[in-house]
């Protein structure tokens, strides 16, 4: 009788260490789910980032519901030369001063923000290369143009459970 007692409540360990194996491996798989949700919102997001800094700050085909008056400053002036305009990395939901761009995507606010400007390599005229004074040689080595890169800090975020959330760092070129 005590055998069997002692194999009813090993049987019933285990039985409950499985149970809670399947509960737990649901959960992770949710979370997992959610977090990868929160990451596509956050890249579609800095999809329309890119697209603002291709027309440094003009039209373009998305409605934004918060867009901050310094971006054409931040996406043609060097950070060195940003005059009381944040430069940390910080992303505040609840304070408008922290982020450059909202935009909605879903059920997902993605915040974004451009935290470092550095100019690139070359100036905004070419009119020389390949005319006049530089002469069109088999020798000559063309310098690939890189006018911009942008430091962006993209924050994707539920507005249904703030829970749900990616942060997400990109260094971009234009």
């Amino acid at each position: 009788m005590v055998f069997v007692l002692i194999l009813a409540a090993i049987s019933l360990a285990m039985t409950l260490a499985m149970l809670i194996m399947v509960s737990r491996g649901s959960y992770v798989s949710g979370q997992q789910r959610r977090y990868r949700t929160a990451v596509e919102a956050g890249r579609g997001g800095m999809e329309a980032m890119s697209q603002l800094i291709a027309v440094r700050g003009g039209a373009t085909p998305y409605t934004f519901p918060f867009l901050s008056a310094d971006i054409v400053t931040k996406l043609s002036v060097p950070t060195d030369n940003w005059v009381a305009l944040d430069k940390s990395m910080t992303i505040d939901v609840g304070n408008n001063a922290t982020y450059d761009m909202t935009i909605d995507l879903g059920a997902y606010r993605v915040y974004t923000k451009i935290v470092d400007t550095v100019e690139g390599n070359s100036g905004a005229d070419e009119g020389l290369i390949k005319t006049a004074v530089v002469n069109a040689g088999s020798g000559e080595v063309t310098v690939v143009s890189v006018p911009y890169l942008y430091a962006i800090e993209v924050l994707s975020q539920s507005t249904t459970n703030p829970t749900e959330r990616s942060k997400l760092s990109v260094l971009y070129q234009y």
